[in-house]
């Protein structure tokens, strides 16, 4: 009888590539310390050196920047299944905040642990390295949408990228999903102001693709929407392989 699979992380792994069950029963050893963060509470700060790298199993977060003025850029937001700083395991210091968005359940997975079960289990240390490296090309992509697309496009895009990205952990289905972020966050991750953002959350909903009502975002033109944001998933890694 195959057992359902329920830890984020091997869902997001196992869209790309086969996960053995030693490597299953690995990940779940690496992710039983689990600590509850509120939403607005920092989970690392820069400058920071983390003896563990965080992995999302519940809300989500963001990674965030912060001008002198106080200012804030978001430049990714961490879902379930995303190792927010797996990056940390080889860095000195962080070169950036991670701040729960929402409150958050995650797993805090000791360095020396990872760098263990990845030498005893090679495969697995390549998956978790496409992780990271699909973490670069999603940072990519938004610095691509940042700079080049209409307020209206980037956000399709967004909306699209959000679908894709939690379908595949469960966490969406029929081109439906919650997103619980404010307007404030969707700013600072477009680059926009709050009045932009607004504005043109009503110009999407003027074009009947997408209804989004409190945190539910629907999907109603999917088509629609990926040719409005320009929508390739090909920098997600979708494709499965082995690695």
């Amino acid at each position: 009888m195959r057992v359902a699979v329920t830890n984020p992380l091997v869902l997001f792994l196992s869209r790309r590539d086969d996960v053995s069950a030693e490597e299953i029963a690995a990940l779940e050893t690496l992710t039983l310390n689990h600590q509850d963060f509120a939403a607005g509470t920092a989970m690392i700060r820069q400058g920071d050196r983390p003896q563990s790298s965080i992995l999302v199993l519940d809300g989500l977060a963001a990674r965030a920047h912060y001008l002198a003025d106080g200012k804030r850029m978001i430049s990714a937001l961490h879902i379930p299944g995303d190792y927010v700083d797996l990056h940390s395991l080889l860095l000195d210091r962080m070169d950036h905040d991670v701040t729960a968005l929402t409150d958050c359940r995650v797993a805090l997975t000791a360095h020396p642990d990872i760098r263990r079960v990845t030498e005893r289990l090679p495969h697995l240390g390549r998956l978790l390295w496409l992780s990271t490296t699909i973490d670069a090309a999603m940072h990519r992509a938004w610095i691509v949408a940042l700079g080049r697309m209409s307020p209206l496009s980037h956000m399709a895009h967004f909306l699209c990228e959000m679908y894709i990205r939690l379908d595949i952990v469960g966490q969406a289905a029929d081109h439906s999903y919650r997103l619980p972020i404010t307007q404030i966050d969707l700013a600072d991750m477009l680059g926009l102001s709050v009045v932009h953002v607004n504005r043109t959350l009503q110009d999407l909903r003027a074009t009947g693709m997408v209804s989004w009502v409190g945190p539910t975002v629907s999907i109603k033109d999917w088509n629609g929407l990926r040719e409005l944001g320009q929508f390739e998933d090909a920098y997600l890694n979708l494709n499965k392989r082995p690695r």
